[in-house]
């Protein structure tokens, strides 16, 4: 088959098994496993004339490094410090309690003490990629059990790196290879350089591009980055994957964060649905057949374990309630994609023994199968009391957060303020050098352009409590206010204007909180010229009073005929008119008022 026919044969799972996995109620992720059965060398083999799946799978990996990529680049210091209670404590529990009974059974079938500790932690780790995508779509994330299950996903994430590393270490005691200092210490090196080049020298390489205004080249330079880093990880000897979160947590902290988030993740969706495909094409179902007695009982004895642990954790250490509990136990109780690099880690240091390796990736692959079937039963028949969700934390209403698009010297006023009154914010700028600039003085400062949708949705604007448009460019703020609109109906929009056109161009797209850069400061600077000319504060406030009244006025009436020019200069002339009445009628009360207190 040629490379052009599997590419087509790709997409084409790609394409359809998740729009039509979603039509039926189902999980996208049930549909990409299918998919790969249908086409794989051990399903109904329909389509399948001779893939190599071991090849694809091993490129479609790849997806789970981009995924870990986009983990490390959300993991941001001060963030992972104040989840720490749940991600050590929780994470570290389920961790250290089911590779515990795990590895015991694996003892208990006559496994060695090394062995079984091989399986036991390969197997205590779940599928990131598989859950969080299930609770992504059912919208669970944002729950509290939801929450829950990332905090154990984030550890079991860092815990798949050091397992990764004392896989040989344990194979020296199974009669495996010889572990060699040597590249212990080659591997340390790699990866203190890694990071002192990478913290001092990534964030001006993406300066340098992001000047230059070429959009893919920020694409490319991310992509390089996620690969150039996965490299060095693998020359070292350790995982690719560990690769992918090591440069992601290198711009956790950069101003480029999410843009580089928005040009990362289409490729990160993608090579995950090929990863499940290929994850459904390496289901050995030859295997099953031949030993279904011993993979079932494998199979079953993982979901139990660990969806009994994981509701013990939930119910008494998170405290969760309701449908809680029995949630977080189905979403992350499957077996992981870190199985089967442990697994594989295991063979080639002759830790395992393929036989064992094929029944256990199997295995694995069934139980992620099982996770989103698990869900559909729960979901149709397992709901108690009709709640469907856990309800999420409540939070004061004065700790949403805010975006802002564009923070030049209009959009600062209103970051001071918000930082002042200790409103978090994430603010969004198109221009490096204003970016560098501001990123001086502390403040927080992402580059991207605010007017792309995937940006925004990195952003958080789903969740977002306002949306501050302080864009200078008026084409640039009119596109970013349409996406908004159009994307988030929800999100309050509240808008800077260059002049009346913009205006009116705002209210085109249903945006109404509007302020013209310039108009208040300019009558209030009006007033104090009025002062200085010899009119009375009174006179003076009263006179910029009436033509603050009539100068909106005139704004939306003049909405109406915004685009016929000639219907504008006639009411300009006839607005010009009716001010100077307006003014001459408040100068003759004025009058009067003054000739009263005068007869008394």
């Amino acid at each position: 088959m040629s490379i052009l026919v599997q590419i087509c044969l790709f997409l084409a799972a790609a394409a359809i098994a998740a729009p039509v996995a979603r039509r039926l109620g189902i999980s996208s992720v049930l549909g990409y496993l299918l998919a790969g059965v249908l086409i794989g060398p051990f399903g109904f083999g329909l389509l399948y004339q001779g893939i190599d799946v071991q090849t694809i799978l091993h490129f479609a990996e790849f997806g789970v490094v981009m995924l870990l990529f986009l983990i490390g680049l959300e993991l941001r210091p001060r963030r992972l410090w104040t989840m720490r209670r749940q991600v050590f404590g929780v994470g570290g529990l389920q961790v250290l309690v089911c590779g515990l009974l795990i590895g015991l059974a694996a003892l208990a079938s006559g496994l060695d003490v090394a062995r079984a500790a091989i399986v036991g932690g390969a197997l205590a780790l779940s599928s990131t990629a598989l859950a969080l995508q299930l609770m992504d779509e059912k919208g669970h994330l944002t729950t509290r059990y939801g929450r829950g299950a990332f905090s154990i996903l984030l550890f079991q994430d860092l815990a798949a790196i050091p397992m990764i590393a004392i896989v040989p270490v344990l194979a020296v005691g199974s009669g495996g290879v010889e572990l060699s200092w040597l590249d212990v210490g080659k591997a340390l090196a790699i990866i203190c350089a890694v990071f002192v080049i990478g913290h001092y020298a990534l964030r001006y390489v993406f300066k340098f591009i992001a000047e230059t205004k070429v959009r893919e080249g920020m694409t490319a330079a991310a992509l390089l980055t996620v690969v150039g880093v996965s490299l060095l990880m693998e020359i070292a000897g350790l995982s690719a994957a560990l690769g992918g979160f090591v440069a992601g947590a290198l711009l956790a902290d950069s101003e480029y964060r999410h843009q580089i988030e928005a040009d990362i993740a289409p490729f990160e969706g993608l090579l995950l649905g090929l990863f499940f495909t290929a994850v459904g094409m390496s289901l050995d179902l030859g295997l099953l057949l031949r030993e279904p007695e011993t993979i079932l009982p494998i199979v079953a004895g993982l979901l139990v374990i660990k969806t009994g642990v994981l509701w013990c954790i939930a119910k008494y250490v998170l405290k969760l309630t309701e449908n809680g509990p029995v949630r977080l136990g189905i979403a992350i109780g499957q077996g992981g994609e870190f199985a089967f690099v442990l697994f594989t880690a295991a063979a080639a240091a002759e830790a395992l023994s393929q036989s064992v390796v094929s029944m256990l990736v199997v295995s694995v692959t069934l139980s992620m199968v099982a996770t989103p079937i698990l869900f559909i039963a729960y979901e149709a028949f397992g709901r108690r009391g009709g709640r469907v969700l856990e309800p999420f934390d409540a939070m004061p209403e004065d700790d949403g957060h805010v975006i802002i698009a564009g923070l030049g010297r209009f959009g600062q006023v209103v970051a001071r303020v918000l930082r002042a009154k200790g409103i978090h914010f994430t603010a969004l700028d198109i221009s490096p050098q204003h970016v560098d600039f501001i990123k001086r003085y502390g403040n927080d400062i992402y580059y991207g352009d605010a007017s792309r949708l995937d940006l925004l949705q990195s952003a958080g604007a789903d969740k977002a409590r306002a949306f501050v448009l302080a864009i200078d460019d008026v084409e640039s703020s009119l596109k970013t206010a349409e996406i908004v609109r159009r994307h988030f109906p929800d999100l309050a929009i509240y808008a800077r204007a260059r002049n009346r056109t913009h205006v009116h161009r705002l209210m085109d797209l249903g945006v109404s909180a509007i302020r013209r850069e310039t108009f208040l400061s300019a009558v209030d600077f009006t007033r104090d010229v009025l002062i200085g000319l010899g009119s009375t504060s009174k006179e003076a406030r009263r006179a910029i009073d009436v033509f603050v009244r009539h100068d909106r006025k005139r704004l939306y009436d003049d909405y109406e005929h915004y685009t016929d020019e000639e219907k504008l200069l006639a009411n300009a002339r006839e607005a010009h008119e009716e001010l100077e009445e307006i003014f001459q009628r408040d100068a003759e009360e004025l009058a009067r008022e003054e000739d009263k207190k005068t007869d008394k």
